[in-house]
């Protein structure tokens, strides 16, 4: 029987799949989202910002992990 490995970067699927969520943490995180928070969803004050800013430094965590485990050269 097979069993689960957990977390398996070393397959293609999932490399590609951790580029693009790192890409769109980093620039959908805080142009879009704020956007969307304040004008469609209106959501005032600073909550749209720091979501945004939150969004882009997980993104900014997750490139940092996927260089350190050689994902992205």
């Amino acid at each position: 029987m097979v069993e689960n490995e957990g977390f398996a970067a070393d397959s293609k699927f999932m490399r590609v799949l951790l580029i693009l969520v790192t890409v769109l943490l980093i620039f959908a995180g805080p142009t879009y989202v704020p956007y969307v928070l304040s004008s469609i969803l209106d959501v005032g004050g600073a909550t749209p910002m720091i979501t945004g800013f939150a969004l882009f430094i997980v993104g900014l965590f997750l490139m940092v992990f996927l260089v350190r485990k050689k994902i992205i050269s």
